[in-house]
């Protein structure tokens, strides 16, 4: 049997008379195309990309320098290159509990972002300390009165260099609005816009890298994006600079060997000859030994001790020497 049809006669015909009547409906309605403004000026590209990483570069030297003092060693501090994300997307991969430091750096409009972790900050404490830097991280959702003494000093300091860096796109002034420790709390933006990330990876001891953010809100850097293209690479004399500045400090890793001479004892052949294992040599110590790098007098010293251990201290220094 066969079951009866889910629509009547009377409502199929319906249908079949609005399908032949819909072109007539529609009878002087343009169907030409009309242009359209998708998105909003924060998705254009952001052009002035490639000057905040060139300027990032000058930063990771001088970020390298800064915590020297603190790690007591010659950390290794790398940049990355700068990104535009979603800042509830970059809040999603911070921790619960984090050190964000919220700058103003007029005349930019609005405000940047310091991000620091937690177990960064303890290692500093560590090793300003005299300790290793190597210490696990803590649990601690609050930080010591010690890290945040240390973290003042330390983000203020950054954002010093940081305007210091920018001084060749605009007269940075920074000034702090507020702490938190909790990303929920961090009024840099909102959720949805759009947020440039700078991140220095620091590398120092036997611990982990760990990563220092600065983040920048599109909208502030658009409005000084014509001074920072305007830093064109081509600009010979900032190019200059800089290729002075990366070739010191490749300079500066080069390895040499120095060595210093103590006697210059003068043997006969026959007493050559003659020596057995216990003879004594008589020598005199001068008052002032050379310190030879790569066979060349380059400074003199007189000889001493230094924790425990023979040093030499250098009294002169032959310049002329150094710079042949």
């Amino acid at each position: 049997m066969t079951e009866p049809p889910t629509l009547s006669g009377d409502e199929i015909a319906a249908l079949m008379n609005e399908l032949h009547e819909h072109p007539t409906k529609t009878e002087g309605v343009s169907h030409s195309p009309r242009p359209f403004a998708f998105g909003s000026d924060a998705a254009r590209p952001m052009n002035a990309l490639p000057a905040l990483d060139r300027m990032n570069e000058r930063m990771s030297r001088r970020l390298r320098d800064l915590l020297e003092p603190f790690v007591r060693v010659k950390p290794s501090v790398l940049v990355e290159e700068s990104t535009i994300r979603i800042f509830a997307d970059w809040k999603a991969e911070q921790p619960e509990f984090v050190s964000l430091s919220i700058y103003g750096f007029k005349p930019m409009k609005g405000s940047i972002l310091l991000a620091l972790r937690p177990d960064f900050v303890s290692r500093l404490v560590d090793c300003f300390y005299g300790g290793s830097g190597d210490a696990a991280a803590s649990a601690s959702r609050e930080f010591t009165a010690t890290e945040e003494s240390l973290l003042g000093r330390l983000t203020d300091s950054i954002l010093t260099d940081l305007a210091a860096v920018w001084s060749e796109v605009i007269p940075a002034r920074p000034q702090l609005r507020s702490r938190e420790t909790n990303v929920e709390f961090a009024t840099l933006a909102r959720g949805d816009e759009p947020v440039a990330v700078t991140r220095f990876v620091v590398k120092f001891g036997r611990g982990d890298a760990a990563n220092v953010d600065i983040v920048y809100p599109v909208s502030s850097l658009r409005s000084v994006e014509q001074e920072l293209i305007a830093t064109s690479p081509d600009d010979v004399s900032a190019r200059g600079e800089e290729w002075r500045e990366r070739l010191v400090a490749a300079i500066g890793q080069v390895r040499v060997k120095a060595r210093t001479v103590l006697a210059r004892p003068e043997l006969s052949l026959a007493e050559l000859m003659q020596l057995r294992v216990g003879d004594v040599i008589p020598i005199s110590l001068p008052a002032h030994v050379p310190l030879l790098v790569e066979g060349r007098p380059i400074a003199l010293g007189t000889i001493g001790e230094h924790d425990g251990r023979a040093a030499l201290k250098i009294e002169t220094i032959d310049k002329r020497r150094i710079t042949q």
